[in-house]
């Protein structure tokens, strides 16, 4: 509930902090005292278009401040809370405005935005006037409230849920059908790729292995060609060539005619070199020779390794995919192929679940709008009952519902609700805010609120001037009214009726005298000798008599 109000600088108020309790309290003072600048006030507080001229005169800026008080389940805290916000037990909506113009708002001392100050204003405050019908007179909520006037909670929540699991299964079977007329668009080309695929049968690892086979092979064959131009040196190429060896037997022979006859060889040291030689040269080719068939493989085994790894790349290029992935990439391949040939039976079970659902959705949003259509002949029975003491006996509530066309459908149901009005016999009923004049839209509001307050979605409630025009038995009705509202939730009420005015638990009176040759407004808390004073000043006018004080009295203890 609204617990504070800070003004500063807006209009003739300099200074102004009130505080405000739980039930009725009522707001009176001479015409042009100011109350209409506290609702201004407020209204900037509450998200409403700031302008420059509401500052007063000789200050730079205006600054409004309205403190709520809520509990932590409130949806205010848990908007909050969605937008990051601190939160707590109070929440402090406060407006700057400049001389320039520009304003800023602020929800707990932090800059927000218009639109998120406005959201938070609706779930705090509702204000009904002549001019401004905020809450009731706004067709987006008539459903709402005449669900909570009438329709269990249990009933809706069964709506929601079977129309959320008609939905999700609608969902699923258009996902089911979308992808199997895709795979069947593309059948051919997957079976073709399929096949192939299975064809190729890429294994797990593969590509890694058969690079490294590849290297194996490469490093192998320049081995094997080293081998062999090594063995072609020592080996004549052909048999009119002399080899190495042939050379050393030549030159051993040659050196072999230097023999002396007494046995000794000049040469004998270079014949044992050449000897050696030969010997080296034939234990080298020998090696070699061994080297050679160790290291001879499949002359093809290098291409086919390049062949296949080759073939896995490519495949791999023209699926978009890696080629580790294509073993992967092929079990999914059968998987869609598979889907197809399971496809049917799948989407026929999926439609016979979805035709189900629809059912028991709609056999529970016809239950709903049953409830709805009991509910509204409820409410305009009883409201018909609350129109005559309000001055509205010639007037006409009608609860209108209508069925919504199947694409309108939603978890609330299959239907809409708007509260209409006719204030005149013969005539078509039409919206609350086109047909009522601003004093009777006032008081059909404060009739609607009487009978609906149990479904109230704020806690405090505003009423602008809701006796304007009416005095008398119709003025006491609206005042027993009030009342009535207040016992469930706050209601600040700006009033020139006595008779109102006395069923207030509180009352603040609205003031304007000069103060420095300028003229400021003030509001006095009033207490019970000042109470009767203002009423009867409300009921004499500008001589108060005793007359009127006794009659103020009497007002005053009929409360």
């Amino acid at each position: 509930m609204l617990t504070a109000l800070s003004i500063r600088d807006v209009v003739l108020i300099e200074r102004l902090d009130l505080h405000f309790f739980s039930g009725l309290t009522t707001l009176t003072g001479e015409t042009g005292a100011g109350k209409s600048i506290l609702l201004d006030s407020l209204g900037l507080a509450l998200g409403n278009r700031a302008d420059a001229g509401l500052i007063r005169s000789g200050a730079e800026q205006a600054v409004v401040a309205a403190v709520f008080s809520v509990g932590p389940a409130h949806p205010a805290s848990a908007l909050l809370t969605e937008q990051g916000l601190d939160g707590g037990e109070d929440i402090v909506l406060r407006r700057i405005v400049t001389r320039d113009g520009r304003s800023r708002a602020l929800v707990n001392d932090q800059p927000v935005g218009l639109a998120l100050l406005k959201r938070l204003s609706t779930l705090l405050i509702e204000v009904q006037g002549q001019h401004e019908q905020v809450g009731l007179a706004d067709p987006a909520n008539h459903l709402a409230l005449l669900d909570a006037f009438g329709v269990p909670e249990s009933v809706r929540a069964l709506a929601g849920a079977q129309f959320k699991s008609w939905k999700e299964t609608a969902i699923r079977l258009k996902a089911a059908e979308q992808k199997i007329a895709e795979a069947a668009r593309d059948e051919e080309l997957l079976r073709f790729a399929v096949e192939e695929l299975i064809a190729l049968n890429p294994l797990a690892g593969e590509e890694e292995e058969l690079a490294a086979e590849r290297l194996r092979l490469q490093s192998g064959e320049r081995r094997a060609e080293a081998i062999a131009a090594a063995l072609a040196e020592l080996t004549p190429k052909d048999r009119r060539s002399l080899g190495p060896a042939s050379h050393l037997r030549a030159a051993a022979r040659a050196l072999s005619r230097l023999a002396s006859p007494d046995g000794e060889h000049p040469a004998a040291a270079a014949l044992g070199a050449i000897e050696r030689a030969e010997e080296a040269l034939a234990e080298a080719e020998t090696l070699l020779l061994r080297l050679a068939h160790e290291a001879e493989d499949d002359p093809r085994a290098l291409e086919a390794t390049e062949e296949r790894l080759f073939s896995l790349r490519a495949a791999a290029r023209k699926h978009g995919v890696n080629v580790i992935l294509l073993p992967e990439f092929l079990k999914q391949l059968r998987e869609k192929l598979a889907a197809l040939e399971t496809a049917t039976a799948d989407i026929a079970e999926l439609t016979r679940q979805c035709a189900a659902n629809r059912a028991e959705y709609v056999a529970a949003a016809e239950a709903l709008s049953g409830l709805r259509r009991t509910a509204g002949a409820k409410l305009e029975k009883q409201l018909a009952r609350e129109l005559p003491p309000l001055k509205l006996d010639r007037a006409r509530f009608v609860v209108e519902q209508t069925d919504f066309a199947e694409p309108n459908w939603s978890a609330r149901g299959m239907d809409s609700v708007r509260f209409l009005i006719a204030t005149n016999p013969g005539d078509a009923p039409g919206a609350l805010d086109k047909i009522a004049s601003g004093g009777e839209l006032s008081r059909l509001m404060l009739g609607l609120k009487v009978v609906l307050t149990g479904g109230a979605a704020v806690e405090t409630l505003i009423f602008d001037e809701v006796d304007s025009g009416i005095g008398g038995a119709t003025a006491a009705a609206v005042g027993e009214r009030l009342a009535r509202v207040a016992e469930h939730v706050q209601v600040l009420v700006v009033t020139h009726s006595p008779q109102v005015a006395a069923r207030g638990v509180s009352q603040l009176r609205v003031v304007k005298h000069l103060a420095k040759d300028r003229a400021v407004t003030r509001v006095d808390v009033l207490d019970a000798v000042e109470r009767r004073e203002e009423i009867a000043r409300m009921l004499a006018g500008e001589f108060v008599t005793d007359a009127a004080r006794e009659a103020a009295t009497s007002l005053l203890a009929q409360i």
